[in-house]
């Protein structure tokens, strides 16, 4: 029997999304990494090979809107409207989502709903 912890299945599941969807610069492709500490978010022109605008927990811009007393899905919520708000300055309207092998639920879900509700389309 062949045992695969779960960052090898997790990475299995980032390849296969990373087969079907791929950002344009037209639609360039939202894509989230979450840690124990922290999410990043990153929207990627794929045909270029750039980063277009980032947007982290880590972030200063992030950590000065939150309070101690906020957990980890109001911080991805913020994470995410901040990234919406750097995107639409860079001209971005919409995007293509990759989950990066992540489930779709809690902190990934609410960076995406806090993407939306600032405007991004995906």
């Amino acid at each position: 029997m062949i045992t695969t912890n779960k960052y090898e299945r997790r990475e299995r599941r980032k390849k296969s999304v990373r087969r079907k969807i791929s950002g344009t610069a037209e639609r360039p492709r939202l894509t989230v990494y979450r840690s124990l500490s922290h999410i990043y978010a990153q929207v990627i022109d794929d045909a270029k090979m750039h980063t277009i605008v980032a947007a982290s927990s880590a972030d200063k811009d992030v950590k000065a809107k939150i309070d101690a007393a906020s957990g980890k899905i109001e911080e991805s919520k913020i994470v995410g409207a901040l990234l919406a708000e750097r995107a639409a300055a860079a001209g971005v309207k919409s995007v293509v989502f990759d989950r990066n092998g992540f489930i779709y639920h809690g902190r990934l879900k609410a960076l995406a709903d806090g993407a939306r509700e600032a405007g991004l389309q995906f």
